[in-house]
C-alpha cells in the first residue's frame, strides 16, 4: 500500500513538472513557430491586440499554414545592422564573462582558502555590492565612467562587469567545500599557492565555473540599461537594445531575429548543461 502511494506521488510530481515546463517552454515554442509565419499570417493572428474591442481574443497558432524563411533572409542578408549589432554584443560579453570568471576564481581562492585578518568581515563589504541593484550603483558608475573618459566606450560596460561581485561569492561557495587536507598535502610536497590554485583548485570547481560561465552570459547577453545609458552611439550598443527598437517594424523580422537571439545561448547551455546542473547543486544556491 504504501509502495503504491509512493508511485501515484511521483507520478503526480512528474505531471506537474511537465505542465509547468510546458509553460515555461510556451512564449519560446511560440516564437519559433511565428517566426516561421509571414507578417500577413501574424497579423491575422494578433493584429486584434491593437483593437479597442476588448472581446477579441488572440488566435494562437501552434502550426503556422504558410512557411516563409524570407524573414530570416532580411535579418541576415538585408539587415547588415544586425550582424553589426550581434558582434557588438560578442564583443562585449565575451570579454566580460571571461574577465570576471578569471578574477572571481583568484578571489574566491583568497576568500575562501586563504587565511588573513579581516577576510570575514572584508568579503561581507564585498557582498553588500551584490545586494545593490544597479539603479543604485548608475550614478556613481556613469560619474567614474565620465571621469576616466569611458563613456561610449565599451570599457564603461565591460570594466564592472568584469569586477562585479557574484562570481566571486558563487565560487566561494565551491571552494569552502573542497577539504583542507588536499592544501595540506600539496603543501608538504613543496606546492605554492598558485601551483595549488591551478592544479587542486581549479579542477575540482569546474562545475562552479561552468554554472558561472552560463550565468553571466545569460545575464549580459540580455542586458539593456547599462548600453542605453553608457553607449550613446548608437553602431556600439549590443543587439539585445536593437532587437528593442526592430518590435516596432515588421513583425515576421522582429520574431526572426528573436530566434536568432536565443541561439548562442542554447549552445551555451546545451554544451555546459551537466556542469551547470552540478554547478548549482552543489553551490547551495535555491532559486
Amino acid at each position: 500500500m504504501r509502495e503504491k502511494r509512493e508511485r501515484i506521488a511521483a507520478l503526480l510530481r512528474t505531471l506537474l513538472l511537465l505542465l509547468i515546463a510546458a509553460v515555461m517552454l510556451m512564449p519560446v515554442v511560440l516564437t519559433i513557430v511565428n517566426s516561421l509565419m509571414t507578417e500577413r499570417g501574424i497579423l491575422a493572428n494578433y493584429g486584434m491586440l491593437g483593437s479597442v474591442n476588448v472581446s477579441d481574443f488572440v488566435n494562437i497558432k501552434w502550426i503556422p499554414h504558410e512557411i516563409s524563411f524570407s524573414q530570416y533572409f532580411n535579418v541576415l542578408i538585408s539587415t547588415p545592422q544586425f550582424l553589426l549589432m550581434f558582434w557588438n554584443s560578442v564583443m562585449l560579453v565575451v570579454p566580460i564573462v571571461a574577465g570576471q570568471v578569471a578574477f572571481a576564481a583568484l578571489a574566491a581562492f583568497a576568500f575562501g582558502k586563504l587565511r588573513f585578518p579581516g577576510r570575514e568581515p572584508l568579503f561581507f563589504l564585498y557582498l553588500i555590492t551584490m545586494l545593490m541593484p544597479f539603479q543604485v550603483t548608475l550614478v556613481p558608475n556613469y560619474l567614474m565612467a565620465d571621469q576616466l573618459g569611458l563613456l561610449d566606450r565599451p570599457a564603461s560596460i565591460i570594466l564592472p562587469g568584469i569586477f562585479a561581485a557574484f562570481g566571486v561569492f558563487l565560487l566561494r561557495q565551491f571552494m569552502l567545500q573542497i577539504p583542507g587536507g588536499y592544501m595540506e598535502a600539496a603543501k608538504i610536497d613543496g606546492a605554492g599557492y598558485l601551483r595549488i590554485f591551478i592544479s587542486i583548485v581549479l579542477p575540482m570547481v569546474k562545475p562552479g565555473i561552468a554554472a558561472l560561465v552560463v550565468l553571466l552570459f545569460a545575464d549580459y547577453w540580455n542586458m539593456v540599461e547599462q548600453p542605453l545609458i553608457f553607449l550613446q552611439n548608437a553602431e556600439l550598443q549590443p543587439l539585445s537594445v536593437f532587437l528593442s527598437r526592430l518590435q516596432k517594424e515588421a513583425f515576421d523580422v522582429s520574431f526572426a531575429a528573436s530566434v536568432i537571439y536565443m541561439i548562442p545561448m542554447l549552445l551555451l547551455y546545451l554544451a555546459a548543461e551537466k556542469y551547470f546542473i552540478e554547478g548549482i547543486q552543489l553551490s547551495g544556491i535555491k532559486g
